[in-house]
């Protein structure tokens, strides 16, 4: 047999010799005459069937299904059905689907994920989720197996159950549905409210690139309102990346974290390892209302009244990791000594730690925390003043700033008068596409030398690489000031490349060459 395809190439040369049945047949009964062969031996005289195979290779590479038929749109007959199956996945209708349905879809892939969520020659089904919020839902073992070891050892390992019905009550049902719809479709489906179960789901089944999908969303939509809760899941599934980035996060915006729902969602553990945190930048009177915070919500949990008592019992020696010494006065007198959570001798003690020559010794550590050190990043090589310029009379001065790495925008080092000592009213802005991200209106005094002087953000604002963001100031000051000159469009700061182009926004005349905002102060 002369196989040969519709060009004349891969060609395969098949020769067959075949026994007929009526000649299996004659030498059969023509054996068993003799009596004395045995089975084996008679059947072992019978001619085989040999064949030989010849191919004749191309240097032209074999296509795969999707490199020979692309995705296209299908026309419009197709597009009506192929949505009926997609819509019949989402709602597991388990509607039979009309003869030949398979030539609608033209690689392996999509006929794959036609399978997904639907009971069409299931052999498993799983009922998902909690009791009394369970979801049956059908799949198919060798796609399964294909896609998860774990699967795989499930259904075709050495102690592989034959179930029919599978429970697993320890994962949501719509975190299971986007695990298989991964494994049957190739699709990654994530949503932030069901991220954090399905990356669990991928840890159970092992299902690795899932999981890295999962982080890489979750470290994009990271903030300070998140970061502690997301802290306390990257150590419990074992992601030191993740981790590191919440870190970043909750020490730069560490009163916004504190202040967050979600840091009172962590485990005892997680708040431990913040409150030791030596590069935490916040006050500490801050961290001890966070505490406090934690501990009130820790009591329902634990269904526990809400007294001062029991809120110290859940705290334990945590307590102890709050800085109060470090503390100013009035915060102490006004915060944590009235707060009734220290005893009376602990009270009496951190006064005298305040007042006394001779100090007390104290459990609670007295050593302030290190916070983080802002850097700064200057973009003019020469500063200077003339007569009539640099004047400020409510216009804006902006310039668009970029950075290679996310970083947290303290404030701006703006420039002073240079007519001896000035005050001026500063209105700081920090805008993404027109979004505001952070302001503040403030005052700050010049000395009359070239320095700058900063002015800071109520809280840092976290910048997102690769995106121009826009640094705005409005200035009310009756003296002149200095003004940048020899501005650089790019700065290396550390390990941050900044970038810097004009502003739509500046109407003072700031621009890259010259004008304000000769600094950015960030920590990163």
């Amino acid at each position: 047999i002369l196989m040969v395809d519709e060009k004349g190439k891969n060609m395969k040369c098949l020769t067959f010799f075949l026994m007929l049945p009526e000649t299996v047949k004659n030498r059969s009964k023509k054996s068993s005459k003799k009596g004395n062969s045995s089975s084996s031996s008679s059947s072992s005289k019978l001619p085989p069937v040999c064949y030989e195979i010849i191919t004749l290779k191309t240097k032209k590479k074999k296509k795969m299904a999707a490199d020979i038929f692309p995705r296209k749109k299908p026309a419009n007959t197709s597009t009506t059905a192929v949505q009926q199956y997609h819509q019949q996945n989402l709602n597991n209708n388990n509607t039979i689907p009309a003869p030949n349905w398979q030539g609608l879809y033209p690689t392996i892939r999509e006929r794959n994920a036609v399978m997904f969520n639907n009971d069409l020659m299931a052999d498993v089904h799983f009922v998902v989720g909690p009791p009394g919020g369970t979801q049956r839902l059908p799949g198919h073992k060798y796609v399964l197996a294909v896609g998860s070891s774990v699967f795989h050892a499930m259904f075709y390992g050495e102690l592989a159950e034959d179930k029919d019905e599978i429970r697993i009550p320890d994962v949501e049902p719509a975190a299971f549905l986007a695990m298989l719809k991964y494994i049957y479709c190739d699709e990654i489906d994530l949503a932030a409210d069901t991220v954090l179960a399905t990356l669990y789901a991928a840890k159970k089944y092992i299902v690795p690139h899932l999981a890295r999908a999962c982080v890489n969303f979750l470290e994009t939509s990271l903030s300070a309102k998140n970061a502690c809760v997301l802290l306390s899941q990257s150590c419990l599934f074992e992601e030191p990346d993740l981790t590191q980035r919440c870190w970043e996060v909750i020490d730069a915006q560490a009163e916004l974290a504190l202040k967050s729902e979600g840091f009172c969602d962590i485990d005892f553990q997680t708040l431990e390892s913040i409150l030791r945190r030596e590069t935490l930048n916040a006050k500490e009177i801050v961290v001890f209302e966070a505490a406090l915070n934690w501990a009130e919500v820790e009591c329902q949990r634990q269904e526990l009244t809400a007294t001062i008592e029991n809120k110290r019992k859940v705290l334990g020696k945590a307590l102890y990791l709050i800085r109060i010494p470090t503390m100013a006065l009035d915060d102490f007198a006004n915060g944590a000594a009235q707060s009734g959570i220290l005893t009376l001798n602990e009270t009496n003690d951190i006064f005298l730690w305040y007042t006394a020559a001779k100090k007390p010794e104290l459990q609670f550590v007295s050593k302030p925390r290190k916070g983080l050190v802002p850097q700064r990043c200057h973009r003019f090589q020469s500063c200077a003043y003339r007569s009539n310029q640099w004047r400020y009379r409510g216009r804006c001065d902006s310039i668009q700033f970029a950075v290679d790495k996310r970083v947290f925008i303290a404030g701006f080092g703006l420039y002073g008068s240079s007519c001896g000592s000035a005050e001026y009213s500063a209105k700081i802005e920090l805008k993404r596409q027109g979004v505001i991200l952070g302001q503040n209106l403030s005052k700050y005094f010049s000395d009359g030398s070239s320095n700058t002087f900063p002015v800071w953000f109520e809280y840092p604002v976290q910048i997102e690489p690769d995106t121009f963001y826009t640094a705005s100031v409005i200035l009310d000051g009756n003296e002149l000031s200095y003004f940048g000159q020899e501005g650089m469009t790019e700065v290396q700061c550390g390990k941050v490349t900044v970038q810097f182009q004009c502003s739509s926004d500046s109407t003072n005349g700031t621009g890259v060459q010259g004008g304000q905002i000769p600094e950015l102060i960030f920590y990163a």
